[in-house]
């Protein structure tokens, strides 16, 4: 697994060991150009971290910051190492904790932009997207799911063949 684009393009990262399934690098490159401008500078959430993949490719890209919210102690290693190795640790703060609880505890519109990355078929892809519906932690949201996942809300969609991601935006604010 790699860096696809921006800065560090072409760069490896560290894989976690056992049951985790790592965004493939045609995904993450179809979540960056869906993000496109918005990248420049955003301060970004990384949801379901795992190897810290999508927000180091996001930081590769023009992000200001990332925090990378991950609990499951194999992808933590990997996600520690990537950060090292990267030389990121001034613009990320890594949180080894439930990606749930988490984002029910942050401020509305606490970051420009979240991605989250459950595991396929789990209830907490609905969870999280219900949360940010009723309280919008970031600008906008975008979820890699399985292609045949019906999220509780629409959105501007991508399929990538078995996997989806789908791009929310939180409704303007007066």
């Amino acid at each position: 697994m790699r860096i696809v684009g921006g800065r560090w393009a072409g760069r490896d990262l560290v894989s976690p060991a056992g049951r985790v399934r790592p965004t493939a690098e045609a995904v993450r490159d179809v979540c960056m150009t869906m993000l496109g401008e918005r990248l420049r500078d955003a301060r970004m959430l990384d949801l379901f971290a795992g190897s810290g993949a999508l927000g180091l490719e996001a930081l590769s890209r023009g992000a200001a910051t990332c925090d990378f919210v991950e609990n499951n102690p194999a992808a933590l290693h990997s996600l520690k190492a990537n950060v090292a190795a990267l030389r990121v640790r001034r613009r990320t703060r890594i949180f080894d904790r439930d990606a749930i609880p988490f984002v029910e505890r942050i401020d509305k519109i606490a970051y420009d932009i979240a991605v989250a990355d459950p595991p396929y078929e789990s209830k907490k892809l609905d969870r999280i997207v219900r949360d940010w519906l009723d309280h919008p932690f970031s600008t906008f949201l975008l979820v890699e799911h399985a292609a045949g996942h019906a999220l509780p809300t629409s959105g501007t969609r991508r399929r990538i063949g078995d996997s989806a991601v789908t791009l929310l935006a939180a409704a303007a604010t007066p």
